[in-house]
């Protein structure tokens, strides 16, 4: 006897629902049935991950295809039903996830635009980092208070402030907020809420 998992039995279960539902409306089902979509992630690999965004745990199930060339690629991400966590459920952050791995959108290079010019251009990663830092570093050293007008020692850094965004994982954000913390910065928001 074949074994079925409890999503291909909730499936059977809301198909058969429905299809008597529609047939006792008067619906011929029988042509219904012929109509089948070929499902994009039909035959791909399922692999169990968890969410990266906050400190819940969501699972997650990820979809990938291998193609001939050994290139494999990410199809689809959704909540894992079977997790007692997040019961396949996600939220918002947590739902879009696939775009973290896969975006047409994402820019996958530092572009700089100088000052006066109209036109970005694309730079090289060494180049932003060192710019970067030397910007962190004249800022920090402009405009560090050492005391505060009662002569407490504060060692802060007003003229720098960080704002994490949406897309920081945990772990990003506690050490974005450990750096930001370790140059003196107090103006420090984290935006990892939905």
């Amino acid at each position: 006897m074949e074994q079925s998992t409890r999503r291909q039995f909730l499936g059977a279960s809301a198909a058969g629902t429905g299809a008597l539902g529609v047939s006792a409306l008067g619906f011929d089902t029988a042509q219904a049935a012929e109509v089948k979509q070929r499902l994009r992630i039909q035959g791909a690999k399922v692999s169990r991950s968890v969410c990266p965004y906050c400190a819940v745990g969501c699972s997650l199930l990820a979809y990938t295809r291998k193609h001939a060339d050994g290139h494999t690629e990410l199809l689809q991400i959704e909540g894992d039903p079977d997790s007692p966590v997040n019961e396949g459920t996600l939220c918002p952050k947590g739902a879009t996830s696939l775009e973290l791995g896969v975006s047409r959108r994402r820019v996958p290079y530092p572009l700089y635009r100088a000052p006066g010019a109209r036109e970005w251009k694309r730079v090289s990663w060494d180049f932003t980092f060192e710019r970067l830092a030397r910007n962190i570093k004249a800022t920090r050293d402009r405009t560090l208070v050492t005391q505060d007008a009662d002569g407490n020692t504060v060692n802060r850094c007003e003229g720098l402030a960080f704002a994490g965004g949406a897309a920081f994982s945990s772990e990003e954000g506690y050490f974005a907020t450990k750096v930001m913390r370790g140059l003196g910065v107090v103006h420090i928001e984290q935006q990892a809420r939905v």
